[in-house]
């Protein structure tokens, strides 16, 4: 028999990693997703969840998941486009459309399979995509699946923008600029409204991809749309439905011309089962506890404040961040993974973050701190931090 099967050139492609000091094996919880949680058997502070509000495990949301079980069952059973459209899609729709302030919003299984079935969807050859160069993978895939022409500006330089698009604006018949409201490797905002700016000036649309702004950003989480009053000017807002909300799922909100066109070419809304019951219910009750009160996002910022100021006392060097998400930069690849195992070690889970992931050299743990933890597991954390970063002469 041919040794095809062996799969050789993948066992090679491994051990480079392992030589590298970037193999990892998956850590396996235990437990639902809370600020310490047991992880490969034992109890740690979580520091790495998107879980920002704590919406996870919460109990309001649980029993409305487990209430849409009971009614509608535990999956929708086709693509929405043949008999997987229930009631609850289209009303967590239209809620969804309220707490955005748009017209209408459009559910995806993931914020990923919004990305990708959004962005190719809405543009065609002659047009060009001109993108943030610090955009998530998912931007990036979504725009490898678009016909139209793509282009990168350099991350947050609007001179670069702009220079981008005045070469394009005669060339094509539309552009779309896309960014990440929040980046989620260093926690820097998107300059947004001289985005939009120069995208009103050059006759561009505007595409936002909100999965760290939702729940996060704006009064009550609405996003960085809501955060920078830009309502209205913005083409496409992505929000992601599994972080700040805490459960599964994506969608885009804008206008009723974009919703109805999405029905009718968005491939993974097409081709793929719609969101299950307990999902629908679930995310439904996250978004009505969020419009209902603004505690649940004034607490994730009040621990992140608190987090920023000590983990940035110790001499630690945390970026540019703007938001909840608080790299610690240490630069080596094999350096950022010892401190992660370190961590860990000592009762911290803080997730190393290398390169493909990141540029070569600018290896970190991101630091996400949520609603849910308290000032106590915050300080036992910066204790820790405190102990490894000596350890290992990060800290002086």
């Amino acid at each position: 028999m041919s040794n095809i099967h062996e799969l050789s050139y993948l066992k090679e492609k491994i051990e480079e990693l392992k030589k590298d000091g970037v193999y990892r094996t998956l850590p396996v919880m235990e437990t639902a997703s809370e600020a310490e949680v047991i992880l490969n058997g034992k109890k740690v502070i979580n520091l790495s969840s998107n879980n920002y509000l704590g919406f996870a495990n919460n109990d309001r949301i649980k029993k409305a998941a487990i209430a849409a079980i009971e009614k509608y069952g535990a999956g929708s059973g086709a693509v929405r486009t043949i008999i997987g459209n229930m009631d609850i899609h289209e009303d967590l729709e239209k809620l969804l459309a309220k707490f955005k302030k748009d017209e209408a919003a459009f559910l995806y299984q993931s914020a990923f399979n919004c990305n990708a079935g959004t962005i190719q969807a809405i543009t065609e050859p002659g047009d060009i995509i001109i993108s943030d160069e610090l955009n998530h993978a998912s931007i990036i895939d979504g725009c490898r699946l678009s016909k139209a022409s793509k282009t990168v500006f350099k991350h947050s330089d609007m001179d670069s923008l702009e220079e981008v698009l005045k070469e394009s604006r005669k060339n094509y018949k539309n552009i779309l600029i896309i960014t990440d409201g929040v980046f989620s490797m260093d926690g820097d905002i998107a300059k947004l409204p001289e985005i939009v700016e120069l995208a009103e000036k050059y006759e561009a649309m505007t595409y936002v991809d909100d999965s760290h702004g939702s729940g996060v950003l704006g009064e009550s989480g609405r996003g960085t749309i809501d955060h920078f009053g830009l309502h209205g000017r913005v083409d496409f807002s992505m929000g992601c439905l599994s972080k700040g909300i805490g459960v599964m799922g994506g969608y885009v909100s804008g206008s009723q011309t974009m919703y109805d066109w999405l029905s009718h070419r968005a491939r993974p809304v097409l081709f793929s089962t719609s969101l299950p019951p307990a999902v629908v219910g679930a995310v439904t009750e996250a978004v009505t506890m969020l419009m209902e009160s603004t505690e649940y996002t004034d607490k994730l910022w009040e621990n992140a404040r608190y987090w920023k100021e000590k983990i940035g006392s110790l001499g630690f060097n945390t970026g540019h961040s703007e938001t909840p998400i608080t790299p610690v930069i240490i630069g080596d690849e094999a350096k950022t993974m010892e401190f992660s195992r370190k961590l860990l070690e000592n009762g911290v889970f803080v997730s190393g973050i290398v390169f493909p992931t990141v540029p070569k050299g600018t290896g970190r743990v991101r630091c996400m701190v949520t609603a849910a933890h308290t000032k106590e597991q915050l300080d036992r954390a910066v204790e820790v931090f405190e102990k490894v970063g000596k350890e290992m002469n990060i800290l002086k």
